[in-house]
């Protein structure tokens, strides 16, 4: 709740003073999102034979933490285009984003779908079909929650020193670190629901080790906890803060208050060889930062 209040706090305030950062209001759902799931799980204590709040309930569970898995591919994204700007902004680049982003839509939808029907049937093959695409739903979710790592450690490793773009506030180092950290957090309990999601059932009367309170607390919402009050402290909407409008190589750096020639001159640089002018882009790839 505390999360809650502060990411939305920040997003207003950052509103009226037309700094315009829709991430805050992503971690604001995504805080939303585990409120409910965890209220969701106390009403269903207390009437546990009301299906209706046992299906609502289990779906928070699966997919509350799809917000926060989007919020860091948009600072990934971020990344790939300070560190390499031809490909960051290349089409076939947003291309590849979009189809990400609409998987997540779609599997949201078929994982909503046969979770409720799942509830509805006894026939052993609709029943066989509704796991499949619940695995199938919870290690896309893994795979996409752990993708930001090597997206992040391949384009460091590939970029060079010079050009790169800022953005934001505090230097680019901590921007990669609160990345790498929110997607390993975030990853770690995404893949344990994955892993234990292709384990054969147990009966009630016997549950495994991984289904006890303790994991469940830990792997389901502890993990989250520590990634919305670390963008919290981290304050993501000025560090991953880009101007409004960008599209383009060049975009980035009138987030460093430099003056429109130079972002000019920057841009003709990422256009290729014939449009360099070096005494012009080196203060920009240059550019100090604010710690």
């Amino acid at each position: 709740m505390l999360g809650a209040i502060g990411h939305m706090t920040i997003l207003q305030t950052n509103r009226k003073r037309g700094h315009n950062f829709i991430m805050s209001g992503a971690m604001f759902g995504f805080c939303m999102a585990r409120i409910l799931a965890c209220t969701l799980r106390i009403v269903w204590a207390n009437k546990p034979h009301n299906v209706s709040i046992a299906i609502v309930a289990s779906l928070f569970i699966a997919i509350g933490t799809v917000l926060g898995f989007v919020v860091n591919l948009n600072f990934v994204q971020r990344i790939l285009r300070a560190l390499h700007p031809k490909l960051g902004w290349h089409t076939a680049l947003k291309i590849v984003f979009i189809v990400i982003y609409s998987l997540i839509a779609i599997s949201m939808f078929l994982l909503i779908s046969f979770t409720v029907a799942s509830f509805y049937t006894l026939d052993p093959g609709k029943l066989r079909t509704a796991g499949d695409v619940q695995r199938y739903g919870a290690t896309y979710f893994a795979t996409v929650a752990f993708l930001p790592i090597p997206v992040v450690l391949g384009a460091l490793a590939t970029a060079r020193r010079i050009p790169m773009e800022n953005f934001g506030r505090g230097s680019f180092r901590s921007k990669i670190i609160v990345v790498l950290f929110g997607a390993t957090t975030l990853s770690l309990g995404a893949w344990f629901r994955a892993g234990t999601s292709y384990l054969k059932p147990r009966p009630i009367s016997d549950p495994g080790p991984y289904q006890s309170k303790i994991c469940f607390y830990i792997f389901y919402f502890t993990l989250e906890i520590l990634v919305i009050w670390t963008y919290l402290i981290a304050r993501i909407d000025q560090r991953f803060h880009v101007p409004d409008g960008s599209r383009g190589p060049g975009d980035y750096s009138l987030s460093m208050g430099y003056e429109k020639e130079e972002v000019e001159a920057a841009r003709a640089y990422y256009k290729g060889p014939k449009y360099i002018v070096r005494h012009t882009v080196a203060p920009i790839c240059e550019s100090p930062v604010i710690t």
